[in-house]
């Protein structure tokens, strides 16, 4: 059983350390580490065209199983993309990040919404140039944003649990790159709570 890898059909490279002359980016290759508190992170599409600046550490990353977004992932992986966007297990991979704290600096012309059923309130958006999944966004109250993990290409937080993996084909069968719940970890529910209050306390 795969230990390290996420599970994904071709494994990214994990990159400790890239010298100035490495020029090559695979949209697959990451530097994995902790965020610190204060830092600025982009986020970037496939082709480079659309970018994502976030602001700040992130709230949690995580690995989703639930159907919603094993369902969202086949669809968008049935479009000509460069690049899987759930893992061989079934889980998508989101850094989830405070919604005040992001930015579009290049490309947001080229987001088009993708909803499972019409009314739906989430959205995943997806940079038309080159169909990335770039974010999950809602038109509710959510106050956070969930980032597709992979593309963040140089700081990508590590892995802090596999969420909602009693939909998963694969649950008896998941690797140990993090903690595995069938529902939510009470550690994720706090972290939402926290950075919600931060928010409303102009933190």
């Amino acid at each position: 059983m795969p230990e390290r890898n996420g599970g994904f059909r071709n494994p990214p490279r994990i990159r400790v350390a890239a010298g100035p002359a490495d020029t090559h980016r695979n949209p697959l290759t990451i530097k994995e580490e902790s965020c610190v508190t204060e830092q600025r992170t982009i986020a970037t599409c496939s082709c480079g065209q659309v970018s994502i600046a976030l602001e700040g550490g992130h709230i949690y990353c995580a690995a989703c199983h639930c159907d919603d977004c094993q369902s969202a992932a086949h669809r968008i992986d049935a479009l000509p993309s460069p690049e899987p966007t759930m893992d061989a297990f079934g889980g998508t991979h989101y850094v989830l990040h405070r919604k005040d704290r992001y930015t579009i600096p290049s490309g947001s012309g080229l987001l088009r919404p993708h909803r499972l059923r019409n009314g739906s309130p989430t959205r995943r958006m997806v940079a038309s140039c080159c169909n990335s999944a770039m974010f999950l966004a809602f038109d509710n109250a959510q106050h956070w944003i969930s980032i597709y993990r992979f593309r963040i290409q140089d700081k990508a937080p590590e892995l802090q649990a596999r969420i909602a993996t009693r939909f998963s084909d694969h649950a008896g069968d998941l690797p140990a790159d993090a903690p595995s719940y069938r529902t939510f970890p009470v550690a994720l529910i706090m972290q939402l709570l926290l950075s919600r209050a931060r928010m409303l306390f102009g933190r």
